[in-house]
């Protein structure tokens, strides 16, 4: 995302193979094929009472259409190297590229117009290289771009009815738009409809339905809602519901809607509470969409766990990140800007397989 986006504040306080690879962890982690990967793969996976091994040799591409800044971590940057490590092919357009994110003094950069997405799009697909397994979006300014997006994906999903588009919906936060109140019908007429994944905050997921949330048992309905309007799972990343674990934790409530053999919905709703930090963060809700994008692929039905990893992830990064920033600005002095960039490469590890720091509860 390009505004500059307190992620909640979260305490301290948005065809190339996927490499071999062996693993030992606590856990096993999901086989893609047992699990019904949505990437066209051949997966052998092996269990012992020791470890877990699993070899993959598959095609797995998201194309991600994002704003992208020479320096620091913001949209492409904050998604692309943590996919990449993940072992996804991560295909970007850039929807802007500036010098350096808007919570600097001073910033450069291009703005990408619809024709020149489309422009872009046209010559991936004359060479015949249009096929991706997901599709990953987040911060717009422009009606007539985002609208390009819909086609883009319509017509990616038309080739590969298994795509999957994860998309955080950015319209704004605390009852304060982000972007021009012309982009919201676009959101909710167009762009919810054709999603799989959403990631709003509170205030994103009232405006799209329509409803307040108050209680957790508006939560529940909003989420219904969108899963109504057309994705499967929801996550609310960030509202103001009372944490049960004291005002320093933020509440996020995930709901994942599965389809069963015979027809009917089989549908899990979680709640997990999340530390707040006393920053301001730019990328972290472009992170959260491709963690999210990345440990549901992993754990296609089984959303907790999928949360549990993804928010674990963002705490890792984030603890790195104010420590690193403290230490820079010195005793007494608060960070600025450059000092907050994400700490992202050094966070690889914790990207990578993260200890489960964060835990949610079925609803």
């Amino acid at each position: 995302m390009l505004h500059v986006l307190q992620f909640g504040a979260w305490l301290l306080k948005l065809p190339s193979r996927i490499p071999v690879w062996t693993q030992q962890q606590r856990e096993p982690a999901a086989c893609p094929r047992a699990a019904g990967s949505r990437c066209s793969a051949r997966a052998a996976c092996a269990d012992s009472t020791d470890n877990f091994v699993r070899e993959t040799e598959m095609e797995c591409r998201v194309l991600s259409i994002q704003s992208h800044v020479v320096r620091g971590y913001v949209g492409n940057k904050s998604a692309s190297f943590p996919l990449q490590v993940m072992g996804f092919e991560v295909d970007s357009i850039n929807s802007v590229q500036f010098s350096n994110h808007t919570g600097y003094a001073h910033w450069k950069g291009q703005v990408l117009t619809a024709d020149e997405l489309h422009v872009l799009y046209e010559g991936i697909k004359l060479n015949n290289v249009n096929h991706y397994d997901y599709v990953l979006t987040g911060y717009t300014r422009d009606t007539s771009f985002l609208e390009m997006v819909v086609d883009i994906i319509q017509e990616l999903k038309r080739a590969n009815p298994s795509l999957v588009y994860v998309c955080d919906p950015v319209l704004g936060d605390h009852g304060s738009m982000y972007v021009p109140q012309n982009l919201y019908p676009v959101y909710k007429d167009k762009v919810v409809p054709v999603a799989d994944i959403i990631t709003p905050n509170q205030f994103e997921a009232e405006l799209l339905t329509g409803k307040n949330i108050s209680t957790e048992k508006d939560a529940v309905e909003v989420m219904d809602l969108l899963h109504n309007m057309g994705p499967d799972t929801v996550v609310i990343t960030s509202s103001d519901l009372p944490p049960r674990l004291g005002d320093r934790f933020l509440v996020s409530l995930g709901s994942q809607r599965i389809v069963m053999p015979d027809g009917t919905y089989s549908t899990q709703r979680i709640r997990i509470e999340v530390p707040k930090v006393d920053a301001v963060f730019v990328g972290t809700g472009d992170l959260f969409a491709a963690m999210l994008l990345a440990w549901t692929h992993h754990y296609p039905t089984d959303l907790k766990t999928a949360c549990e990893k993804t928010f674990s992830v963002m705490h890792h990064v984030i603890q790195r990140t104010i420590s690193y920033a403290h230490e820079m600005a010195g005793p007494g002095r608060r960070p600025s800007p450059a000092q907050l960039e994400l700490r992202m490469v050094q966070s690889k590890a914790d990207i990578e397989d993260p200890a489960i720091v964060m835990e949610a509860t079925v609803l």
